[in-house]
């Protein structure tokens, strides 16, 4: 197959035309299919509903004897912290157990700092300015919370070890005002790479300028693989204690996409010293989390061992959907030379990067016969790609039968915008 580029004028013209005959075929199957967010399937909710029976009368109390139906144990029941103290490499004393959202925890740690600042600085309220580092393409509800908070937002340019360590170190070291970065560490949000041993280790000697800079390393997909050989990356904690800078992390994980979106359990990882600190202020906020789901988290899952041998049942339903996207992808686009994508082996999404200029119009597209996507844009801060080329694919939803039609469309979009600005540019 001729690539687009190499296509006169005739040939890019006719091979439209008839693009554009299937998009409207398309089109008339009227279908309803939404791509926008990684949502668990029904299939892998369906894996945890036995937790739903798991406690009794008789069992409602932690290891240590507390009563989980009552009042009390502020940061989590000594079982829950260690099954995520095991799952994150770190002791159960720096472990915090929240409620269901691991997005709820990095909203809160950040309106703390905002309000009250971090371990005895000043409030980041009482700067005239304070930014974060963004590495992008990423995650779209990291930059709506520092949207929020009027931060200003760098981006980060990323690469297959991660994101520009050079750019980073350069930028906190010499800049009071940055005051942080978010990280998706592991199969990343949308990329899916992993962070090399190399960055970790880059990332745990900073240096910066500001004594309250922290990275929020949200380590959402830590145990989301979708292979049976995954990569590993490096505990962060282990590198900072070599460095004396546990101080600076903050690491996230819930079991959102593990149990259940709506009632997981979430936690915080951070030293000693942030531990204590956050406490404080959520003394304040709550009593307590709920235990009770707490402890049906534990008795289910069993261990960080269990809560691993239960996620090898989630990649044998996701790993053939990511498989669909891949292929179709490949056998439709690669040979045109249109486009590029990264495979990747864990987390819930594929990124895509389409010619220069034509993400809205795949977009727009795909939206008009049916499949709804995430918004172009939508990976980068103020949702502003100033390619305006990378699309998140979010597989996990639909059927692989829903997925397959929804892919061929996608691919029908790919090349008729890609047709339409080589046309435009003639």
């Amino acid at each position: 197959m001729k690539k687009l580029s190499e296509m006169t004028s005739e040939e890019l013209l006719a091979f439209k035309n008839e693009t554009e005959k299937q998009y409207l075929d398309f089109k008339s199957l009227n279908l309803s299919l939404d791509m926008s967010r990684g949502k668990p399937a029904p299939a892998q909710l369906d894996l945890t509903m036995p937790m739903m029976n798991i406690l009794d009368g008789d069992s409602l109390k932690a290891e240590n004897g507390f009563d989980c139906r009552n009042y009390g144990v502020l940061d989590g029941i000594p079982e829950a912290k260690k099954m995520f103290a095991d799952v994150l490499g770190v002791q159960p004393e720096n472990i915090i157990v929240y409620g269901n959202s691991s997005l709820a925890i990095m909203y809160d740690v950040m309106s703390r700092a905002w309000t009250h600042g971090v371990l005895g600085n000043k409030p980041w309220s009482k700067y005239d300015k304070v930014k974060f580092l963004c590495p992008v393409p990423g995650y779209d509800r990291h930059f709506s919370i520092c949207e929020y908070f009027g931060i200003e937002m760098i981006n980060i340019p990323s690469n297959d070890e991660g994101p520009d360590m050079d750019m980073i170190e350069k930028l906190v070291s010499e800049d009071e005002t940055v005051k942080g970065i978010w990280c998706v560490p592991q199969y990343s949000n949308p990329t899916g790479v992993s962070y090399s041993d190399a960055v970790v280790k880059r990332f745990a000697s900073l240096k910066p300028k500001a004594s309250d800079f922290r990275i929020f390393w949200d380590n959402a997909y830590c145990i989301h693989h979708l292979t049976d050989s995954p990569s590993c990356i490096l505990n962060i904690f282990d590198e900072c204690k070599k460095n004396g800078t546990e101080n600076m992390v903050y690491e996230f994980m819930s079991t959102s996409k593990v149990s259940f979106p709506g009632s997981g359990v979430a936690v915080l990882a951070a030293s000693k010293e942030n531990v204590e600190s956050i406490k404080k202020g959520l003394g304040i906020a709550t009593i307590g989390y709920d235990k009770i789901n707490q402890l049906r988290h534990v008795k289910f899952f069993k261990n960080a061992e269990g809560l691993k041998e239960h996620m090898k049942k989630h990649k044998e339903i996701l790993a053939p959907k990511f498989d669909v996207v891949i292929d179709q992808l490949e056998k439709n686009i690669a040979p045109l030379g249109i486009a590029k994508w990264h495979k990747a082996e864990g987390g819930y999404f594929i990124s895509f990067d389409a010619m220069s200029g034509c993400a809205k119009r795949i977009v727009s597209l795909c939206k008009e016969a049916g499949v709804v996507l995430t918004g172009a844009g939508a990976t980068y801060p103020y949702g502003n790609d100033p390619e305006d080329s990378n699309i998140r694919i979010a597989p996990s939803y639909p059927s692989v039968e829903e997925l397959s039609k929804a892919m061929e469309l996608f691919c029908i979009c790919i090349k008729l915008a890609s047709a339409e600005k080589l046309l435009a540019a003639k």
